[in-house]
């Protein structure tokens, strides 16, 4: 965002609202990859409790922040993706999905699955696991746009700026708050947007508002030390194998300027929302937070998307707009596993439940506390060789890899982590320290082949 030093995005409306809320620096998904993300943040429990991933649905005995909110007489709602993988309603009262916006935009769903390009490319299509048995519904029907890969690297849509997936959420939540904020019950509600998500396909007037042949790559692409780094991540910088075209600096400038205008079209819708909050009256006692799944790595060490533990990947925006509170920045690291205990703690909702994640309510009250919420925890792939996870303790991050050589960064020192000391005798001690608090978190399966020394 503009307000955090970004001089290329355009986000007036999500700089506002940082202004006016206490926003964290160091936070962070539990899970670097879409549908684990959004069940771990949703339910307030780690991937491995809910033997959660991208095709597997967590079961309804697994309470959620709209379950806790719904028993304490909230109205719940979601608008928009949450990608949960199957048709439970985990707690929702009133729900609009990918599903209902088709439906609104009729024929022109063809045009968003010749730009989604794949049955699904983490977008959240489809819904249920299984629907589409017989395979790819647009297969062959599908205008081919002669991508390399899964992910095209982007144009501007050919779908008109009223028929996205963004004005929907937006409208329709707008529509939600003036139908619903008037009555009896107080709301919980999530608005929930695709954008800056890929396809990068942004409409025309958000697409014209950035130049490619003006975009930077990060000040580390190409400088990655391949030697220092797991094989998978080598492989990923080296081949781009979700989309070939970006090992071309001109064609990741391109990717680069489509990913900023998403944003600058998720910006303006969630302006519109935030613009019916205020015109409603309902500014004075509704908390606002704001928030993602993930993040994107957008060249910083040549690498691209999500499920990556370096900050660009696993590092999330979080703002808490707080009815009377003032606006600060706080540094602590903290943890979306959490979110659902914070937000009930703010709302004076007895705990219900078990989950995972503790409270920073009072970070959120008072963001010069010089508490240590804890370390900082993520797993990414379970269940197999590829697993790896990862501990943030102050200012070092550690990933464990089941199948190869182990991470450490100093971020203090190495913000842009280029410099991986896991493997130096000089880190020994550190090394074995934060393992060792990472296996009390949770121990990893051994693989076959495993590198006993990680």
């Amino acid at each position: 965002m503009g307000v955090c030093g970004d001089a290329v995005a355009k986000t007036p409306n999500l700089d506002r609202l940082a202004q006016q809320s206490v926003r964290f620096t160091n936070a962070y998904c539990n899970n670097p990859v879409c549908a684990p993300s959004r069940a771990s943040m949703m339910t307030g429990l780690y991937s491995h409790n809910l033997n959660d991933d991208m095709e597997r649905p967590y079961g309804p005995r697994f309470a959620t922040m709209p379950t806790r909110f719904g028993d304490a007489g909230y109205f719940t709602a979601l608008i928009g993706k949450m990608h949960a993988v199957d048709a439970q309603l985990h707690g929702f009262q009133y729900q609009l999905e990918f599903n209902d916006w088709f439906q609104a935009i009729g024929p022109a769903a063809k045009l968003y699955a010749d730009e989604l390009g794949a049955p699904n490319s983490g977008a959240g299509q489809p819904q249920i696991k299984g629907l589409w048995r017989r395979g790819d519904p647009w297969k062959g029907h599908r205008t081919p746009d002669h991508r390399l890969g899964l992910v095209a690297v982007g144009r501007p849509s050919i779908m008109p700026e009223e028929e996205h997936f963004e004005e929907f959420v937006s409208s329709e939540t707008v529509r939600f708050l003036e139908t619903y904020a008037e009555q009896d019950k107080p709301f919980f509600l999530i608005s929930s947007f695709l954008k800056p998500h890929d396809p990068f396909m942004p409409a025309q007037p958000f697409a014209d508002m950035f130049n490619p042949e003006e975009m930077s790559l990060s000040p580390t692409w190409g400088k990655a030390h391949l030697d220092a780094m797991p094989k998978r991540v080598r492989y990923e910088i080296e081949h781009c194998p979700f989309t070939p075209e970006l090992l071309h600096a001109s064609e990741a400038k391109q990717r680069m300027a489509y990913y900023y205008g998403n944003l600058a079209q998720t910006d303006h819708c969630a302006g519109e929302v935030l613009r019916a909050l205020s015109r409603l009256g309902l500014e004075g006692n509704t908390i606002v937070v704001y928030t993602s799944d993930h993040g994107e790595m957008l060249s910083d060490l040549g690498l691209w998307n999500k499920f990556q533990f370096y900050e660009g990947s696993c590092g999330v925006p979080l703002m808490f707009k707080l009815p009377g509170a003032s606006p600060a920045v706080c540094n602590a690291p903290v943890s979306l596993v959490s979110l659902s205990s914070t937000l009930t703690d703010l709302c004076g909702i007895p705990d219900q439940g078990s989950h995972d994640g503790e409270s920073f309510a009072d970070l959120v009250r008072n963001p010069a506390s010089t508490r240590d919420p804890g370390p900082v925890f993520a797993e990414f792939s379970l269940g197999n060789s590829a697993a790896k996870y990862m501990i943030r303790d102050g200012d070092w991050k550690y990933t464990y890899w089941v199948d190869d050589m182990p991470e450490l960064y100093d971020l203090s020192s190495d913000p842009q982590e280029l410099n991986n000391l896991a493997l130096l005798p000089s880190h020994a001690a550190k090394v074995k320290d934060l393992k060792q608090k990472l296996f009390e978190w949770h121990t990893p399966p051994v693989w076959q082949g495993s590198p006993s020394s990680s």
